[in-house]
């Protein structure tokens, strides 16, 4: 069975992409901070008869990092790495003339710092792997000028242009940043409290990076919205 890391699978789009991928038979290491909810969304993706390993902590701690791609080793390898956990920045988001530094370097610490972190901290085993890929969900922030998402737009670019060099330089690898689009999730709450316009399920967006695996088109950045329509 392949065997996938996933961050940030506690909830939202992790949580979304870790049952569909369970569905299909793959083996998961899920990390979140919340013991609890992580507890929760292990039991549910269990549920699909596939191996779970639930691996509470923080992905800018370089240990926890090791003992989420040695979970994953001890299941037989790392197909796969999903860098899904995010910080904003500043909770509900401001202007960068009121971004605090330390929240811009939290941002970049969990965003970008780490998911290079667990990337290296893989990559052996996904360089052993038949279909190695590395995931980075980025966002249209990254690429778009929004008030207010400043930090947490530098942070997802950092992100992608890492994702964009990883590829250059690891040619056996797949490494796609994908911005999954609008999703209704409690970071887009956190960051936007009054929005009150719907917005979609991430389990709505899951079947575009099923898609990408599915596909495995060359390296580089995706938008999911535009791989749903192309269905």
């Amino acid at each position: 069975m392949p065997v996938g890391i996933i961050t940030g699978a506690s909830k939202g789009l992790g949580r979304a992409l870790a049952e569909a991928l369970a569905a299909l038979g793959w083996d998961l290491v899920l990390d979140a901070r919340g013991g609890e909810a992580l507890a929760g969304a292990a039991t549910a993706v269990a549920a699909h008869g596939t191996r779970v390993r639930a691996l509470p902590g923080d992905v800018t701690d370089a240990g926890h990092r090791a003992e989420l791609v040695a979970a994953a080793a001890g299941l037989g390898g790392v197909d796969l790495v999903v860098n899904n956990a995010s910080a904003l920045g500043a909770e509900p988001l401001v202007r960068l003339a009121r971004l605090p530094l330390e929240g811009l370097r939290r941002a970049l610490e969990v965003n970008a710092v780490a998911a290079l972190g667990l990337v290296q901290e893989a990559l052996p085993l996904l360089r052993e792997s038949a279909a190695g890929t590395v995931i980075a969900v980025s966002s249209d922030a990254a690429a778009e000028a929004y008030e207010t998402w400043g930090g947490y737009g530098a942070s997802k670019a950092a992100l992608d242009q890492l994702a964009a060099v990883l590829g250059a330089e690891e040619p056996g690898l797949r490494v796609w940043a994908v911005d999954p689009g609008d999703m209704a999730t409690d970071l887009y709450a956190a960051a936007v409290p009054d929005d009150g316009d719907p917005r979609p399920a991430p389990a709505g967006v899951v079947p575009a990076f099923l898609r990408l695996l599915a596909e495995r088109p060359a390296s580089g950045r995706f938008a999911a919205p535009a791989l749903l329509e192309e269905r």
